[in-house]
């Protein structure tokens, strides 16, 4: 199922290369709650399934790779309802990433859960998280981030929920 990722290419394709592109998902059941999961290798730190676009992939192909990838959703079990970009963070030194980009520049897209989360399976083959909770959105602990990471998760629940983190 496509995502309708349509954007103007300025909005998509950061200035400079810089800043890697990126996709993360905002995975909301029927009662309000959020999806946040644990990081495998950070005991103690949640945050949303999230990851890098492929060149040559659209902004909607990335999130249901990762998706699919992180989480073992397929596109069937979810539904987009809105999506928001342009949250960027810069890596702290010394943690530069793939392509030596100086830090990431993310698509939030906000979804529905539209089947049971049973379908949810966070045994990979490359496992990024080793259990998930559903919380309301106000419950989200900024102190479970890197530093560097927490403006851009304060800025997307104020855009997207209205919650001051």
């Amino acid at each position: 199922m496509p995502v309708d990722d349509s954007c103007a290419e300025s909005q998509c394709v950061p200035s400079g290369g810089q800043f890697r592109l990126n996709v993360a998902l905002l995975l909301e059941r029927d009662d309000g709650r959020i999806f946040v999961a644990e990081r495998v290798d950070r005991n103690g730190a949640w945050q949303f399934p999230q990851g890098g676009v492929d060149k040559g992939e659209s902004l909607g192909d990335a999130l249901q790779r990762e998706v699919e990838e992180e989480i073992g959703l397929v596109p069937e079990s979810y539904r987009v309802i809105e999506k928001r970009g342009g949250y960027r963070y810069t890596f702290p030194n010394g943690h530069r990433k793939k392509d030596d980009f100086k830090g990431q520049e993310q698509t939030y897209f906000r979804c529905l859960l539209t089947g049971d989360d049973c379908a949810i399976d966070l045994n990979r083959s490359k496992p990024e998280f080793s259990r998930y909770q559903w919380i309301e959105p106000a419950d989200f602990d900024i102190e479970w981030l890197p530093e560097f990471k927490r403006a851009v998760y304060t800025s997307v629940f104020e855009d997207f929920y209205g919650i001051a983190l």
